[in-house]
C-alpha cells in the first residue's frame, strides 16, 4: 500500500494526489455546516448591537460569498502544493500553461474577494438602514444609499488596480505615475463629473431637499426620487422621469415646496378701460369674497394700476400646504369663480372687444 501511495504520477505521488482531494472534499462536506454555525455566531454577536438583523439576510448576503472565497483560497493553497505535470506545460504566445493557470487562479481569488466586499456593504447598507427608518429625517435613508453606491464605486476601482497588478503583472504605481503626467487633462475631461460628485456631498450634508421632497426646479416640478453620486432623479408632474445633473441642482433656484408653510396663488386681471369705477369697486369687492375661503390663510388685493390700456388687478393668496393636485385644484375653482363673477358683472378683459379695422385710399 505505502508503495503505491508512493508512485509518481505526472510529477506527483499519489499520496500529494489523495491529501488535496481530501481536502477539497473535506470543504465540500462541512460547506452546509460552516455556513450555518458562523452565521449563526456572527448574527448572534450582531443582534446585541443592531436587534432588527435577520439572520436570513447575513446568510444570504455574508456567510455564502464568505465560505466561496474561503474554498477558492485553501483549494488554490492545496494546489500550490502539487508540482505542474512539465510534460503540460506548453507555451501560449509568451506563457507557460503554468503560468496561466496561476494568473487565472489570482483572478478567480481577486473576484471573490471583491464580491465579498460588495455583499459587506450591502448588509451594512440593509442594517444602517433599518436604523434610519426608526429616525424622523428621511435624508438618513438616502444617505445611506448614497454612501453605499459610493463605497461600492472606491471597491471596484481597488479591485481593478489589483487585477492589473497581480494578474496582469502591471506597475500601478508606474501606471498612477503616468496618469499623474495627464492629469491636468484628465481634470479637464472629468471635470463635470467630479463637479457633481462635490455637489452631491453638498446635497447630502446642507440638505436642500431630500428624498420625498416635492421641488420646483426651472421650468419643471416633481417629486424627488433618488439622489445618486452624479445626478437627481425627480418624478415630474406628468409621471415622466428625468435626470438633472447634481452641479445644476446645487447651482440652481430651488423652490422646495414641501418645506413651505404655505402654498402661494396669483391671480392678475386686465380689465378694459371702459369699465366703470363702480363695477370695478363690485369687481374687487366680490373677488374678496372668493378669497375669503376657508383654505386661504391670507391673502392680498389690490388695483394695481391705471395704464394706458387697462386697470391691472393683482391677488396674491396663501394656503395651508396642499399636493400639487389638490392646489391645482382650488386654484382652478378660484379661477373660475372670478371668471363667472367678471360674466354676471359684464366686466370684459383687456382686448377681448378690440375692433380692427383696415381702411385704404382708392
Amino acid at each position: 500500500m505505502n508503495d503505491f501511495l508512493q508512485q509518481v504520477w505526472w510529477d506527483n505521488t499519489v499520496k500529494s494526489y489523495l491529501v488535496v482531494l481530501g481536502i477539497l472534499l473535506f470543504l465540500l462536506l462541512i460547506k452546509r455546516f460552516v455556513s450555518r454555525y458562523f452565521a449563526g455566531l456572527v448574527s448572534r454577536v450582531i443582534n446585541r448591537r443592531w436587534k432588527n438583523v435577520e439572520r436570513l439576510s447575513f446568510v444570504n448576503l455574508i456567510a455564502h460569498p464568505l465560505y466561496i472565497f474561503l474554498t477558492i483560497l485553501i483549494a488554490l493553497v492545496s494546489l500550490h502544493k502539487l508540482k505542474f505535470p512539465q510534460q503540460l506545460n506548453i507555451e501560449i504566445y509568451d506563457f507557460t500553461l503554468l503560468q496561466v493557470f496561476h494568473k487565472l487562479g489570482r483572478l478567480i481569488l481577486i473576484i471573490a474577494f471583491i464580491r465579498l466586499l460588495l455583499r459587506i456593504i450591502d448588509f451594512f447598507a440593509i442594517v444602517l438602514g433599518r436604523r434610519a427608518e426608526l429616525t424622523p429625517d428621511p435624508a438618513d435613508n438616502q444617505l445611506v444609499v448614497f454612501f453605499k453606491d459610493f463605497f461600492k464605486a472606491v471597491i471596484v476601482i481597488a479591485g481593478i488596480l489589483m487585477i492589473m497588478s497581480f494578474v496582469f503583472d502591471l506597475n500601478v504605481g508606474s501606471f498612477l505615475t503616468g496618469l499623474s503626467i495627464m492629469g491636468a487633462a484628465i481634470a479637464l475631461a472629468l471635470r463635470e463629473s467630479l463637479e457633481n460628485l462635490i455637489a452631491s456631498f453638498i446635497i447630502f450634508f446642507d440638505k436642500p431637499f431630500t428624498t420625498g421632497d416635492f421641488v420646483k426646479v426651472q421650468n419643471f416640478s416633481g417629486t424627488i426620487e433618488k439622489i445618486g453620486l452624479r445626478s437627481t432623479r425627480i418624478r415630474t408632474v406628468p409621471t415622466s422621469y428625468i435626470s438633472v445633473p447634481n452641479k445644476q441642482m446645487v447651482d440652481t433656484i430651488i423652490d422646495n415646496i414641501s418645506l413651505s408653510k404655505q402654498t402661494r396663488g396669483e391671480l392678475r386681471l386686465e380689465v378694459e378701460l371702459s369699465t366703470s369705477s363702480e363695477k370695478l369697486e363690485q369687481l374687487l369687492s366680490g373677488i374678496r369674497s372668493i378669497l375669503k375661503n376657508e383654505k386661504i390663510q391670507n391673502y392680498q388685493l389690490v388695483l394695481d394700476a391705471i395704464t394706458g390700456n387697462s386697470f391691472k388687478i393683482n391677488a396674491d393668496y396663501y394656503t395651508a400646504p396642499l399636493s400639487l393636485a389638490d392646489f391645482n385644484a382650488f386654484k382652478e375653482m378660484v379661477n373660475m369663480s372670478v371668471l363667472k363673477l367678471m360674466e354676471s358683472l359684464k366686466i370684459n378683459m383687456a382686448g377681448a372687444s378690440t375692433i380692427v379695422s383696415l381702411t385704404g385710399k382708392q
